[in-house]
């Protein structure tokens, strides 16, 4: 198992510290995951590491560092879609699958502090596990930052620095802070160990549902999940646990859609965008760093594009939150996009839509 340059091909041991090739390109993860088979799930760990032989896990490390993540229930919503309630993580955030697996990586090579950047999910999840491996951590996000979830990732231990400008600008210092120092980034972003960790939302969904739905739909920042769920998907695909490809159908918010704005060019790139204020600020991404693997896979299994409408996210939220289910707004906007979609494509059935973040995170 080596870490591969996404751009010059290099090899480089996954024991690194580089957070990414000399050349400029991120890493990808050069794991080949056993066929899939369920007798290999470990029924008695009630957590995503029940999976661990699907995962790129060096040890048992796994054990000072789970918090029992994972196991988020599907529950049906009405006739046509389910829920999957990921927002029921230790930290209220499906961004938990990543950083167990990523922060299990790290204590396994003995990284003893980390840097990362985030809008607050990934942040908090992060600081977490840290937290519970006794890794010193360091957050930046940037301002306009839910205080709810700035409080979390101060609870845990972590050192927070508020960043003024842009999601991507404070992508930009701490990168920088990260060459200066030379301390570990743990970036949701650049570290595919993260991917490995939520490719298991499709892992679970298969064995609760003992198939995977016909619609898949998935928000797409930063493609943390996305790419965790193509992942998994080719895994199955290649093991024969399912015969085709689901439909996916990728969010993104009308006020930042570098990703939809390129694929109606049949763009290679990601299209340049100045991102507008959203209340999806956790896929408000202008510079998507995997944009061209994330456009490869787009194009490849004929991934759908929608963009939803900003005045439609609050009234999701409602809508949701009388069903009993309270979540925050960038994960409303997922069922505003379904809500969107069947307005342009007429009805559809057999949907699974994530609910990412719980509702206390974003009351601000």
């Amino acid at each position: 198992m080596e870490f591969v340059c996404s751009k010059c091909g290099k090899r480089e041991s996954t024991r690194t510290r580089q957070a990414a090739c000399s050349c400029g390109g991120l890493w990808k993860l050069d794991f080949q995951a056993p066929k899939f088979d369920e007798s290999l799930i470990d029924r008695d760990t009630w957590s995503l590491f029940r999976y661990r032989a699907f995962l790129p896990l060096e040890d048992d490390a796994w054990k000072q560092v789970t918090l029992g993540e994972g196991m988020t229930p599907i529950i049906p919503l009405d006739g046509d879609v389910m829920l999957k309630l990921d927002y029921l993580m230790p930290t209220l955030s499906y961004k938990d699958r990543g950083a167990a697996v990523l922060i299990a990586h790290c204590k396994s090579i003995g990284v003893d502090a980390v840097l990362q950047d985030s809008s607050g999910n990934a942040g908090n999840s992060v600081a977490a596990y840290c937290g519970r491996a006794g890794i010193r951590c360091d957050i930046y996000v940037p301002e306009g930052t839910s205080p709810k979830k700035i409080d979390m990732i101060q609870a845990h231990g972590a050192a927070i620095h508020v960043i003024e400008g842009s999601r991507d600008h404070c992508a930009d210092v701490c990168r920088a802070a990260v060459r200066e120092g030379g301390r570990y980034y743990a970036s949701h972003v650049y570290n595919p160990f993260f991917y490995e960790g939520t490719k298991t939302y499709i892992y679970e969904t298969y064995e609760q549902l003992h198939r995977i739905p016909e619609y898949l739909f998935v928000p797409l920042g930063n493609g943390t999940l996305f790419l965790g769920v193509i992942k998994a998907l080719e895994e199955l695909l290649a093991g024969g646990a399912i015969s085709r490809m689901p439909q996916l159908v990728a969010i993104q918010s009308e006020r930042c859609a570098p990703f939809a704005k390129a694929v109606e060019q049949h763009a290679a790139q990601p299209a340049r965008v100045q991102p507008q204020p959203t209340l999806a600020e956790g896929i408000a991404i202008g510079v998507p760093m995997r944009g061209a693997e994330i456009l490869e896979y787009i194009y490849r299994y004929h991934v759908q594009m929608i963009q939803v409408p900003e005045e439609g996210i609050l009234e999701a939220r409602a809508a949701l939150a009388r069903q009993g289910i309270y979540c925050e707004h960038t994960t409303a906007a997922n069922y505003a996009a379904y809500q969107h979609y069947r307005r342009l494509h007429g009805p559809i059935s057999d949907c699974l839509i994530t609910m990412c973040g719980a509702g206390l995170k974003s009351d601000h």
